[in-house]
């Protein structure tokens, strides 16, 4: 999955894509790359973001992006990363066949609503707090249980709204409301996750994360590569169906190897 940003703060690459050509181009870029699908995000969650944007800025940013990819690249698979129920409509009615909701419906419920009348797959992602405080609540004790039993009401909320399961994915969050140790011990235990949730596609965004420039001697951003191919290793060894990236050959590149690896073990 390559991350396309529209947004003008976004951690990662804030303002590189806002513009729709650039938008498009970048999307061709990583589709040629071999990126499976793209998630086109409108608003920023970064660590110390804006505040969040109304839903119509939100449509302004992201509706172009989605039509000018798909008048161009019909056959792309493109997921919108929001947590608004009109965004997810408006973007879905574009062409988008994913929603991509990192607050895993706590937000807005009436995103699954959207997604089981579209029949679109469905991304839940765990956080905690309000959007404001999706960075700033402390840690809880145990981070694994917690993980799962948030998803796991997610997952009942959604098939109560008429989502079917084998349209629903799981991603447990890293980097949203975790601590260093935890962060790294969800990757670590990412297996046990897996076993949990056997039956549906888990996702997983590491992708140039504070945690990884923390453990590079607090890396800027642009020399986060190395260690984000090494969480990327790391969960697909522990059971990662999708790993959301924004440097996709690379990432596509660790995968093969990676995969590979995981083949021969599984063999064995």
């Amino acid at each position: 999955m390559g991350v396309l940003n529209i947004t003008p703060d976004s951690f990662s690459d804030g303002g590189q894509f806002y513009d729709p050509e650039r938008a498009f181009e970048r999307a061709k870029e990583m589709l040629s790359e071999g990126a499976d699908m793209i998630d086109v995000g409108g608003e920023s969650t970064r660590p110390g973001g804006a505040a969040s944007i109304t839903a119509e800025e939100e449509l302004r940013r992201i509706v172009p992006v989605i039509e000018g990819v798909l008048t161009q690249l019909p056959d792309a698979l493109i997921s919108i990363d929001t947590t608004k129920a009109e965004v997810a409509r408006a973007a879905l009615a574009a062409g988008a066949e994913i929603i991509n909701d990192i607050s895993a419906l706590r937000f807005d419920e009436r995103v699954a609503d959207e997604a089981a009348h579209a029949g679109a797959g469905l991304v839940l992602m765990h956080s905690r707090g309000t959007p404001a405080m999706l960075h700033k609540l402390p840690p809880v004790a145990d981070i694994l249980p917690e993980v799962t039993e948030s998803l796991r009401r997610s997952v009942e909320l959604a098939e109560q709204r008429g989502v079917s399961r084998r349209s629903i994915a799981i991603d447990p969050g890293i980097g949203f409301g975790k601590s260093q140790t935890q962060n790294l011990e969800l990757l670590a235990k990412l297996d046990e996750l897996a076993a949990e949730f056997a039956e549906f596609p888990l996702l997983v965004g590491t992708s140039r994360k504070s945690f990884i420039g923390r453990l590079l001697g607090e890396a800027p951003v642009e020399e986060r590569l190395h260690g984000t191919m090494a969480t990327v290793a790391a969960a697909i060894l522990g059971g990662a169906d999708i790993v959301r990236v924004h440097d996709v050959r690379a990432a596509v590149e660790t995968a093969r190897v990676t995969d590979a690896i995981r083949r021969v073990t599984s063999d064995e």
